[in-house]
């Protein structure tokens, strides 16, 4: 589903952009890696479709799917809040509340929190990653401090998963 739905937004991207656009790719690459859902895993996805090298596209994903990450640990309880008490998709949030609550079980109930945030962020499957990984934190009340840095080295470590899985081994040597 990444891989098909990546896919799909590069060609979108590729057809906003002109190609004079100077490092066109590499904005392509950095607004899927932005994007819930798809993050690193769907940006490194498009960087390998789009052929950018992989240092770089490791980098730019890196910094894409990081950037949101303080603002969700910052904010989203006061957000879902918001949008609840206005009426504002509140199916959604309570939607978003739930699988949060769920996967923060799955976390919370392990010996370790911090281990447990740490591989829900880096094993790269459907519903996994740095978005929710800071949801998770979030609605389990983790202090900013503890989980901002595992939630980043997470996303590390699902970086060169997906480089293994997008580029291949020998591109890491």
């Amino acid at each position: 589903m990444t891989e098909t739905l990546a896919n799909s937004l590069v060609e979108f991207f590729t057809g906003a952009f002109s190609d004079g656009f100077v490092y066109r790719n590499e904005l392509i690459v950095f607004l899927i890696s932005l994007l819930p859902v798809l993050e690193l895993r769907g940006g490194l996805i498009a960087a390998s479709l789009l052929g950018v090298k992989l240092v770089p596209a490791m980098i730019i994903c890196y910094i894409g799917n990081i950037l949101p990450i303080p603002f969700i640990l910052l904010f989203i309880k006061k957000i879902f809040a918001f949008m609840k008490k206005h009426g504002i998709l509140v199916k959604l949030v309570e939607k978003l509340e739930n699988r949060g609550k769920k996967k923060g079980e799955e976390v919370k109930n392990s010996k370790w929190e911090k281990w447990g945030l740490l591989a829900f962020v880096a094993i790269p499957l459907p519903g996994t990653g740095g978005w929710t990984g800071a949801l998770v934190a979030s609605l389990l009340n983790m202090k900013i401090k503890d989980s901002f840095p595992v939630i980043a080295v997470g996303v590390a470590i699902a970086g060169i998963i997906m480089a293994i899985l997008s580029y291949g081994l020998p591109a890491l040597f």
